[in-house]
C-alpha cells in the first residue's frame, strides 16, 4: 500500500492555518507590498508620460517649418542650362509628364509609405506638390507696395487645399483643360491675410514674368482661411498663410518689399516651367507629434539620419528622382530634446535610486521582523527534524499567498493612475517588489536557522561578536562602495552620457548610486563604531545615584546586534532627503536668481520713451509695492572718443545704492555716486562696467547724449552688472546732474512683497511694458521634462522619508513587547510613569542619535562628493545661456537638519507614546504577556 508523504498532505492546511493564526500580519505585509508595488510601477509609467510630454512639447515649441521632413527634386529631364529643354529631346514632355497630379500622387505614396515604417507621420498634415524656388517679381501697379517696390510672389501647387481651407470668397482654383509651359492663363487662390495685405481681391489679375513668352496671368478665382494654420500644412512654409516684408539686401535706406505665395491647382503644375521660378516638386512628411515617445528617441534620431542621408533617402530616391534631396531640422531638435534628457536623468536618477534602496530595505526589515517574531516557532520546527528546505518552502508560499496578490494590486492602481504609457517597466517594477517580498522571510529564517538550536544565545550589540563570515562580507561589501566613490570623484560626474538621451550609462548610473554608496559606508561604520560608546559608559554609568540613566544605558547595550539594514534604511533615505532638498533649493534659487538679473528688481515699468511723471505715485499705490526707484536710461551714450556705445543711467544714489543692496546686483555706497554740490563745475562720479572701467579708467571724459548734449564722467565704481541695465556696458551717474531730458525717469524699478502685475499693467497703461520677477521665475519651466522630473523629484523624497519613518518603525516594533514587559515589572517593583516615560526615551535616543547624526554627515559629504560635477541649470532654467551663470548644488541646512531631527522626533515621541499606552494597559496583563512570550 502507498503511503501519502506528510509533508505534501499538511502543505495547504499549513499556509491557510498560519493567515488563520496572524491575519493582522498577512494584512499589514499584503498593505506594505501593494504600496510598494503602486509606487514602483508608477514610477517608470510617470517618467515615460513626462518623457513623452517634453518631447512633443519641443516639437510643438520648435514648429513644422523646423520638424518637418522636405524632399525635394527638379522635375525629370529639366536643366536650367540647355535653354528649359528636357535632356532626353522630347522637349518640354518629359518635366511636365513629371509635374502632373497622377505622377506626383504614385510618388508621394510611395515615400508615404516607406517612411511612415519607421517615423510615425501624421497623413493629414503631410502634402506634396510642386512650387516656383524662386520670387517672381509681379509689377502690376495696384498691388501693395511699401517703399514703392513690387510684391514677389511664389507659384505653388499643393495638393489637398480643399481639405485644408475654408472658402472665404469665390472658389477654388481648377485646372481647365491640359495645361503646359506654354498656358497663358491659370487660376488660384490667396490666404486672407495675403489678400488683405498687399490689396488683392476675387477676380485680380496679377501677370507673373515667363521665359521666352509672355507673361503668365494669373486670375485669383478665391479667398480662403487656413482650417489649422499651426498645422504642418500651412506652417511648414509660413508663406502660403501669411506675408511677409523683406528688405533689400545692402540698401541703406532699407527698402522693403512684400513678399506673398499664390496657390495654384496640382493640374497647373505645368505652367511653372514657362517662368524664370525654377520650379521644383517636394513631398513634406510632417511626424505625428501625439504619436512620439520618449524612450524612442534614439531609434527617432537614427530614423531621421536614414530620411537625410542614409537608406530610408535612397528609397525615396528609387520611387521619387536619382535628384531628390532631404531637408530638415528635426534632427537638431531632438538632439536639444535629448541633452536636455540626459542632463535631468542623472539627477531624478539619485531619488530614485535612494528611495528604492529604503523601500527594499523595508521589505527585509519586516521579513527579519517576522522572522524574528517567530523565531521560537521556527527553532521547534527546526528541532522536531524539519528540513532548511521544506522550511523555506513553506514559508515562501505563506509569503507569496499575500505578496503576490498585493503586487498585482498595486501594478493594476498604478496603471489606472497612469495610462498611456509602457507597461513593461512597470510590470518588471512590481514583480520585483513582489519577489523582493517573497523572499525575505524564508531567507532570514533559513539564515537564522540554519544549525539546530535549542537555546538561544544573547546576540545584543554590546556583547555580540561578529562572525569571521560577517567580517569578510562587510569588508568586501566597504571596499567596493569606497572604490566606487573614489573612482566617482577621481573621474568627475560630469561626464555625459554616451549616447544621447539615454541617461543609462555606467557614469551616470555610478552618480545616481553615490548616496546608497556613501550609505553603505556610513551604516557598516556606524555600526561598528556603536557598541564602543556604550561598553565604555556602561562602568561610569553603574555609579551614578539615578536608576534610570544606568538601566536605559543598559538597555540600550541590548538592542539587536543585526541592525545594518534598518540603519542602512534611515541614512539613505535621510541623504536622499537632504540631496533632495538641496537639489530642489538650488533650482529654485537659480531661477529666482535669473529672474532678479532678468528684470532688475521684483517688478520693472519700463518704455523707451520719458514716463509720465504721476506713474510713481500711481504704481506706489499698486499692492505688494514697497518702494520704487525711477530710473532715466540713455540707451545710446557715446563718449567723445567715439570707440564704444554704452548705455547710460541716471539715478537717485540713496534709492538706487538701497535697491542695489536688496536685489544683490552690483551692491555700492551711495555717497561714492553722490554729484556735489557744484554740479556743473566737475564731472559727475560714475559706476561702470568693467569693459568701460578698462577703456576710460579713472581721468574725466565727455560723453554725448541721445539729445545731443554732453556730460563729463569720472569712473569711480566698477561692478560686473547693475539692476537697471543687466551685464551691458554701462555707466551709472547721479541723474541730479544731467540735463532735463536726460533725467526723465524711462524706468521704474519697483521693490515689495509679490506686485500685483495686472494692477501694475492697469496703472501703467498700454504705453509701457511691466515685468514681475515671480512671472519671470515661473517662466523658467518650459519643458515637461523639467516640470515632470521636479514632480518626481519631490515623490521620490516623500516616499523615501516615509519608508524612513516606517523603517524606524519596525525597528521599535520588535523590541515593544519586552520593553511593555519591563516596564510591567519595574511597575511592581515602584518605577513611577514619568521614570518609564523617561527610561524609554532614554533607552531610545542612542539609535536615534546615530541614525541622526551619521544621516546628517552622510547627507553632507554626499552633497560634497556630488556638487562640483552636478549642473543644476538645465533642470532649473529654459534656456542652457543664463545670466545668473551656472547653478550648482549647495548644502541646504534646512534639508540637511529637518529630516534628522524628525527621526529623533519621532523616536520619542514613539517611546512617549509606549509608555502611555503600557501605563493604561495594567501591570498584570503586561506581565501575563510578556510571560508567554
Amino acid at each position: 500500500m502507498t503511503v501519502r508523504s506528510p509533508e505534501r498532505r499538511v502543505a495547504a492546511p499549513w499556509v491557510r492555518t498560519r493567515l488563520r493564526t496572524a491575519p493582522g500580519a498577512a494584512a499589514a505585509l499584503a498593505l506594505l507590498v501593494a504600496v510598494t508595488a503602486f509606487l514602483a510601477a508608477a514610477l517608470p509609467l510617470v517618467t515615460d508620460r513626462y518623457g513623452d510630454a517634453g518631447l512633443r512639447r519641443a516639437l510643438e515649441t520648435a514648429g513644422p517649418d523646423r520638424t518637418t521632413v522636405r524632399l525635394f527634386a527638379p522635375p525629370d529631364g529639366f536643366v536650367v542650362e540647355s535653354g528649359w529643354q528636357g535632356t532626353d529631346g522630347r522637349g518640354w514632355d518629359g518635366p511636365e509628364a513629371s509635374l502632373r497630379p497622377d505622377a506626383m500622387r504614385d510618388s508621394y505614396a510611395a515615400v508615404l509609405a516607406s517612411a511612415g515604417r519607421s517615423l510615425p507621420l501624421d497623413p493629414g498634415q503631410s502634402t506634396h506638390g510642386v512650387r516656383t524656388t524662386g520670387k517672381l517679381t509681379v509689377p502690376d501697379p495696384w498691388l501693395s507696395r511699401p517703399d514703392d517696390l513690387p510684391p514677389r510672389f511664389s507659384l505653388v501647387a499643393q495638393h489637398g487645399l480643399a481639405d485644408h481651407a475654408r472658402l472665404r470668397a469665390g472658389r477654388l482654383p481648377e485646372a481647365r483643360g491640359t495645361v503646359t509651359a506654354t498656358t497663358r492663363t491659370v487660376e488660384a487662390a490667396v490666404s486672407s491675410e495675403t489678400a488683405r495685405k498687399l490689396n488683392i481681391g476675387v477676380g485680380s489679375v496679377l501677370h507673373v514674368p515667363g521665359t521666352g513668352r509672355a507673361p503668365l496671368a494669373v486670375r485669383v478665382t478665391g479667398i480662403v482661411d487656413p482650417r489649422a494654420p499651426r498645422g504642418a500644412y500651412w506652417s511648414t512654409d509660413p508663406l502660403l498663410r501669411t506675408p511677409g516684408l523683406v528688405t533689400v539686401p545692402g540698401d541703406p535706406e532699407r527698402s522693403r518689399y512684400w513678399i506673398g505665395a499664390l496657390l495654384l491647382a496640382p493640374g497647373a503644375a505645368p505652367a511653372m516651367l514657362g517662368t524664370p521660378g525654377g520650379p521644383e516638386r517636394y513631398w513634406q512628411l510632417a511626424p505625428s507629434v501625439s504619436a512620439l515617445r520618449g524612450h524612442d528617441l534614439p531609434r527617432l534620431t537614427s530614423v531621421v539620419a536614414s530620411l537625410v542621408s542614409g537608406p530610408l533617402l535612397r528609397q525615396a530616391r528609387t520611387a521619387t528622382s536619382p535628384d531628390t534631396e532631404a531637408d530638415t531640422s528635426l534632427d537638431d531638435v531632438l538632439a536639444d530634446h535629448a541633452r536636455l534628457r540626459s542632463a535631468i536623468g542623472p539627477l531624478v536618477s539619485v531619488a530614485v535610486f535612494g528611495t528604492g534602496t529604503v523601500a527594499a530595505a523595508v521589505l527585509l526589515v519586516a521579513g527579519g521582523l517576522a522572522a524574528d517574531r517567530r523565531r521560537a516557532e521556527l527553532a521547534l520546527l527546526r528541532a522536531r527534524g524539519g528540513s532548511l528546505r521544506g522550511l523555506a518552502g513553506r514559508l515562501l508560499a505563506e509569503t507569496a499567498v499575500v505578496a503576490v496578490p498585493a503586487a498585482a494590486l498595486g501594478l493594476a492602481a498604478a496603471r489606472l493612475a497612469v495610462r498611456e504609457a509602457r507597461p513593461s517597466h512597470a510590470v518588471a517594477a512590481a514583480a520585483a517588489v513582489a519577489l523582493l517580498a517573497c523572499v525575505a522571510l524564508p531567507l532570514r529564517a533559513v539564515a537564522a536557522h540554519r544549525a539546530v538550536r535549542v537555546r538561544t544565545a544573547r546576540e545584543d550589540v554590546a556583547s555580540v561578536r561578529p562572525s569571521r563570515r560577517r567580517t569578510v562580507a562587510e569588508l568586501t561589501l566597504f571596499v567596493l562602495a569606497v572604490g566606487a566613490v573614489v573612482a566617482l570623484r577621481t573621474r568627475g560626474v560630469s561626464d555625459g552620457p554616451e549616447e544621447a538621451g539615454a541617461p543609462g550609462t555606467s557614469g551616470d548610473q555610478l552618480v545616481s548610486l553615490a548616496p546608497v554608496l556613501v550609505g553603505v559606508i556610513a551604516a557598516l561604520v556606524l555600526v561598528r563604531l556603536y557598541p564602543l560608546p556604550l561598553r565604555g559608559l556602561a562602568r561610569p554609568a553603574g555609579r551614578l545615584r539615578g536608576v534610570v540613566g544606568p538601566l536605559a544605558l543598559a538597555r540600550a547595550g541590548r538592542a539587536s546586534g543585526s541592525a545594518v539594514l534598518p540603519l542602512l534604511a534611515l541614512l539613505t533615505a535621510l541623504t536622499t532627503a537632504a540631496f533632495g532638498g538641496s537639489v530642489l533649493s538650488g533650482v529654485a534659487d537659480a531661477r529666482d536668481r535669473a529672474a532678479v538679473l532678468a528684470v532688475g528688481a521684483d517688478a520693472r515699468v519700463a518704455s523707451l520713451r520719458a514716463l509720465p511723471s504721476d506713474l510713481a505715485d500711481r504704481v506706489r499705490r499698486v499692492p505688494g509695492v514697497r518702494e520704487v526707484t525711477p530710473v532715466g536710461i540713455t540707451y545710446f551714450a557715446q563718449p567723445q572718443d567715439g570707440q564704444m556705445t554704452v548705455q547710460m543711467a541716471g539715478v537717485d544714489p540713496a534709492g538706487y545704492a538701497a535697491l542695489s543692496r536688496h536685489t544683490d546686483i552690483g551692491p555700492f555706497g551711495p555717497d561714492a555716486l553722490r554729484a556735489s554740490g557744484d554740479s556743473g563745475t566737475g564731472p559727475l562720479p560714475a559706476l561702470a562696467s568693467p569693459a568701460v572701467a578698462d577703456h576710460y579708467g579713472t581721468r574725466p571724459f565727455a560723453v554725448r547724449l541721445d539729445d545731443g548734449s554732453f556730460v563729463t564722467v569720472r569712473i569711480a565704481l566698477v561692478r560686473e552688472r547693475t539692476p537697471a541695465l543687466g551685464d551691458q556696458d554701462f555707466l551709472v551717474v547721479d541723474r541730479s546732474g544731467l540735463p532735463a531730458h536726460a533725467a526723465r525717469p524711462t524706468s521704474l524699478l519697483v521693490t515689495g512683497a509679490h506686485p500685483d502685475g495686472a494692477a501694475l499693467r492697469e496703472a501703467a497703461g498700454g504705453g509701457a511694458q511691466v515685468r514681475v520677477r515671480a512671472e519671470e521665475f515661473a517662466g523658467h519651466v518650459d519643458s515637461p521634462l523639467q516640470s515632470g522630473a521636479e514632480r518626481v523629484y519631490a515623490a521620490a523624497v516623500a516616499a523615501g522619508a516615509g519608508y524612513a519613518v516606517l523603517a524606524l518603525l519596525l525597528t521599535l516594533l520588535r523590541a515593544a513587547p519586552e520593553r511593555a514587559a519591563l516596564l510591567a515589572r519595574l511597575r511592581t517593583m515602584g518605577l513611577t510613569r514619568a521614570q518609564g516615560r523617561r527610561l524609554l526615551v532614554l533607552e531610545s535616543l542612542p539609535q536615534a542619535l546615530l541614525a541622526a547624526i551619521g544621516g546628517t554627515l552622510t547627507a553632507w559629504a554626499t552633497i560634497r562628493l556630488l556638487s562640483p560635477g552636478v549642473d543644476l541649470t538645465t533642470v532649473a532654467l529654459s534656456v542652457s545661456s543664463s545670466p545668473a551663470g551656472r547653478a550648482v548644488l549647495r548644502t541646504d541646512p534646512v534639508s540637511l537638519l529637518v529630516p534628522a531631527l524628525a527621526v529623533v522626533a519621532v523616536t520619542v515621541g514613539i517611546a512617549v507614546a509606549q509608555a502611555w499606552w503600557t501605563g493604561r494597559r495594567g501591570s498584570v496583563r503586561e506581565l501575563r504577556a510578556g510571560d508567554a512570550r
